[in-house]
C-alpha cells in the first residue's frame, strides 16, 4: 500500500528527530502522480528555537521553494503525528490534496481532535484525510521519546 510506504518515510525522519533530540515527528510531502517525495522534514523546535519549526511546516516550506509556488494543489502529505491547530491551518493554505497521518494527538491535535479545523467554517480548503496509518510505530516512538525526558 502506497500511504505505508511514503509514512515509513515520513517514520524515518522523526528517527532523526528523536536523534538531535526534538519530539519525533517527521513529515514528507508526495506528488501521487509520479510517486516522487518533492520534501522531506522534521521537528527543529529546539535547534532553531522556533516555535513554528514543526515537521509540518518545514516540509510545506521546502516544498513551496522547490517548486517556487506559494499552492501546492495535488500534493500530498504524509506527518507521524495528528497535526495542531496551527499545521492544520498551513495545510489548508497550501492546498494540500490529502493529509494522511499516523497517531491521533487527542492533546494538541485538530484534525480529528479538538479543534477539528477542517470542520470549521472558516476552513476554505478541506484535505481528504485518512488517519492512522502506522499509528502504533508512531505513537511508540513518542512514548519512548517522552519516557526518557522523565
Amino acid at each position: 500500500m502506497t500511504e505505508i510506504k511514503y509514512m515509513q518515510k515520513a517514520l524515518e525522519q522523526a528517527k532523526k528527530a528523536y536523534i538531535f533530540d526534538e519530539v519525533p515527528i517527521g513529515a514528507v510531502i508526495v506528488d501521487p502522480q509520479d510517486g516522487k517525495i518533492v520534501a522531506r522534514a522534521y521537528n527543529k523546535t529546539e535547534y532553531g528555537k522556533d516555535v513554528t519549526a514543526h515537521a509540518e511546516i518545514l516540509a510545506l516550506r521546502k516544498a513551496c521553494k522547490k517548486l517556487k509556488a506559494k499552492r501546492l494543489w495535488g500534493l500530498d502529505l504524509y506527518v507521524t503525528l495528528e497535526p495542531c491547530a496551527m499545521c492544520a491551518a498551513a495545510i489548508s493554505f497550501a492546498r494540500i490534496r490529502k493529509l494522511v497521518f499516523g497517531a491521533i494527538d487527542e492533546k494538541g491535535g485538530a484534525v480529528v481532535s479538538g479543534t477539528k479545523f477542517y470542520q470549521s467554517k472558516t476552513c476554505h480548503h478541506r484535505p481528504e484525510v485518512v488517519s492512522s496509518v502506522l499509528a502504533e510505530q508512531s505513537a511508540k516512538m513518542l512514548k519512548a521519546f517522552f519516557q526518557s525526558k522523565r
